[in-house]
């Protein structure tokens, strides 16, 4: 048994009937000469059962504590199902993006199964070219983007063998009462304990933010107070999904040509895109928006469960006309939030987050994701990942694609997430039903947004095609 981090436990407290929290990666894989007929979900299972010793986190299950007395802890090891872990999924023809994008959106519109471990696979035939896709569902509370992308790292090799040692079948007996218990006094007079060390790394954030030579103290946790959007709502609990795809060489291209990071080309694409869906749904573009960027502060390779990351509040320039001028304004402010966040202490709210009281986080979530109207805190959450920069290869397979998308969260219908995969940059943007029309008008707008930003840079209209990518939805 171990204890889940505040931080974990936090994003367990903020799900709610209509807010999922958990997060989604997609692997596409081009059989070969394996196809169908050789490889399907049964062969699959087999090989997650052999692989069960590195991905040992997918036998964990939730176990509250008696009373909301401390955060809930992990049963370490737990009898799997494969059968109801790993679903099989056909998609109707074509098998296009379109069709898998709609049965992902499917897939993300339904709450894990808190009463066993909390992850689900699918895994998905019928895609166009003989390929099969692999959709890795997990709660956020288990895992956060690095571990889950390790996860399925991990998770993705044909080979029936297993790795290293032999699956250990052990299973630990359910905890008494009386052991959660004890188990919860001891870790609340732990925390006690580092009191004096959080209140140390907490001074000496705020040390750095007086002695900033910026002198921005009052606007660095909180740029300003996110407008009224048409992402922000009461959610529903069904989602849309939709996905695309760019070369990853126009990027760079373009990116160097402008004198930016990727990261900041990322956000003017989001802004640009936001631009005209704003004057498309609320009629006007004339305030900046509010997006909460995660930034990880553990990036290890063999990590896969916990949460190691905080969210960056960074302005969205949905007001300014002119594509350079978003390019600009994103880089100074990508440049301040990133200054912010060291100033701070990137693990502030993590440390801190200990110390919440279960049930009162959960009932203050329960009323959030119930309000209907301007979100006070964020209108979206946006993230680019830089990701694998060779093929990964399952068996004799190619992972030709990789996607991942974070949840949308209460009364902020939107999030926009980047993964940079080998020659590709891949778009994933989810939603609830409510806040757009069709998730794929998000990706079209980012993808034309990019057209633009190269033409006012005085570069190439004409986007490189994508070899092993899917075709546009």
């Amino acid at each position: 048994m171990k204890r889940l981090t505040g931080w974990d436990a936090f994003l367990l407290y903020s799900e709610a009937p209509n807010v999922h929290m958990h997060t989604l990666k997609i692997a596409i894989v081009e059989l070969g000469d394996l196809g169908e007929r050789t490889f399907g979900v049964e062969q699959f299972r087999e090989v997650i059962r052999g692989r069960l010793p590195k991905l040992y986190p997918l036998r964990y299950q939730l176990v509250d504590i008696p009373w909301k007395f401390h955060h809930p802890m992990w049963r370490e090891h737990v009898e799997v199902d494969l059968e109801y872990h790993i679903r099989p999924l056909r998609l109707p023809a074509p098998g296009g993006r379109r069709e898998l994008d709609d049965a992902i959106a499917e897939i993300a519109g339904t709450p894990l199964d808190r009463s066993k471990p909390l992850w689900e696979m699918y895994f998905v035939e019928g895609l166009e070219g003989g390929r099969i896709a692999i959709v890795n569902k997990i709660h956020h509370a288990l895992a956060d983007g690095v571990a889950a992308a390790n996860l399925l790292a991990y998770g993705m090799d044909l080979r029936t063998g297993p790795i290293g040692a032999e699956v250990d079948d052990a299973i630990d007996p359910p905890p008494t009462r009386r052991q959660l218990i004890r188990s919860a006094w001891s870790d609340h007079f732990r925390h006690l304990a580092e009191v004096p060390s959080t209140i140390g790394y907490t001074v000496a954030g705020l040390n750095r933010v007086r002695r900033s030579s910026r002198k921005l103290a009052p606007d660095l946790t909180r740029p300003f107070t996110p407008p009224p959007s048409f992402m922000n709502h009461v959610l529903t609990p069904e989602r849309r999904f939709a996905t695309a795809s760019l070369s990853l060489a126009d990027i760079k291209e373009t990116k160097a040509h402008l004198d930016i990071s990727i990261n900041d080309l990322v956000l003017a694409m989001s802004a640009g895109a936001l631009r005209k869906l704003s004057l498309r749904y609320d009629g006007h573009a004339d305030s900046p928006l509010l997006a909460s960027v995660p930034v990880s502060f553990d990036f290890s390779s063999d990590r896969v469960c916990g949460n190691y990351f905080t969210g960056v509040m960074m302005p969205v320039p949905i007001h300014l006309e002119d594509p350079l001028e978003r390019v600009r304004q994103t880089h100074e402010d990508a440049l301040l939030a990133k200054e912010t966040n060291l100033l701070i202490g990137p693990e502030l709210v993590s440390r801190w987050s200990n110390y919440m009281p279960p049930a009162a986080m959960e009932s203050l979530f329960a009323w959030l994701s119930k309000i209907d109207g301007p979100n006070k805190v964020l209108n979206l959450n946006i993230s680019n990942v830089p990701g694998p920069r060779e093929y990964g290869r399952v068996g004799e397979a190619v992972v030709s694609e990789l996607y991942s998308v974070g949840p949308v969260t209460a009364a902020a219908g939107l999030n926009i997430t980047v993964w940079s995969y080998v020659d590709q940059l891949n778009i994933s943007v989810l939603s609830d039903l409510d806040t757009v029309e069709d998730a794929h008008e998000v990706t079209s707008a980012m993808v034309d947004e990019f057209v633009e930003i190269r033409r006012a840079a005085g570069l190439s209209e004409e986007l490189t095609p994508v070899p092993l990518a899917m075709g546009p939805a």
